[in-house]
């Protein structure tokens, strides 16, 4: 923000450049916040993408045969379904807050503008993570019940007495494979929109000074 930077240093020299300044830098601030929400859609809008893509590749009849042998097909094509409508009601969202601040002209209506973006990325964010969570759960859940190999496991772990012992062991495994995987889909969303989101945050503090 070397150019807003400036317009404020010079904005602070003169009391007679305020109002010219002020114009300027609400200018700079409209324009770099409208690029950043156009931005979020885009991003929203390739990670829907890539995520279509994983599935075409992934998906083959080995997978849908493990899926109908734990029993999850009704709970994949609901989940999957339900995920996809979740995803463009968002990425419409999105799209709306790029339109509104990009259309905004007043300090107040943009600053909360920001503010809603912000809010409805976060929602994102942890929409996805507590998907990760339950889909992840239910998965365990089916694979415990279903899978003949683990059914063998357990019955031979019955009869030596170790039943206890391999239930603490695949509750810490879950819980560290559970862990993992949202710390990785954490990260993957800190590192994409949360840079995304501090310069918005910071674009809304510039905001607020001005008008304070």
């Amino acid at each position: 923000m070397e150019g807003l930077d400036l317009l404020k240093k010079e904005w602070n020299k003169e009391s007679n450049f305020r109002k010219i300044t002020e114009t300027e830098i609400y200018k700079m601030i409209h324009k770099k916040s409208s690029s950043i929400v156009k931005w979020i859609f885009i991003i929203s809008v390739l990670e829907i993408l890539f995520w279509l893509g994983i599935n075409f590749l992934t998906v083959d009849d080995n997978y849908l045969k493990m899926v109908k042998s734990y029993h999850l097909s009704s709970f994949v094509m609901i989940a999957t379904v339900i995920h996809y409508i979740v995803l463009i009601v968002f990425i419409v969202i999105f799209y709306n807050n790029s339109r509104k601040i990009s259309n905004t002209s007043s300090t107040k209506k943009l600053m909360k503008n920001i503010l809603n973006v912000r809010k409805v990325v976060k929602y994102y964010v942890w929409y996805n993570i507590a998907l990760v969570f339950i889909s992840m759960s239910v998965f365990m859940t089916n694979m415990l019940q279903y899978d003949p190999n683990i059914t063998t496991i357990f019955n031979k772990a019955s009869a030596s007495g170790e039943e206890t012992g391999l239930w603490v062991g695949l509750i810490i495994s879950f819980i560290v494979m559970t862990l993992l995987m949202i710390g990785l889909l954490w990260l993957f969303y800190r590192v994409i929109y949360g840079i995304l989101l501090r310069r918005l945050h910071k674009n809304y503090r510039e905001l607020k000074k001005m008008e304070i």
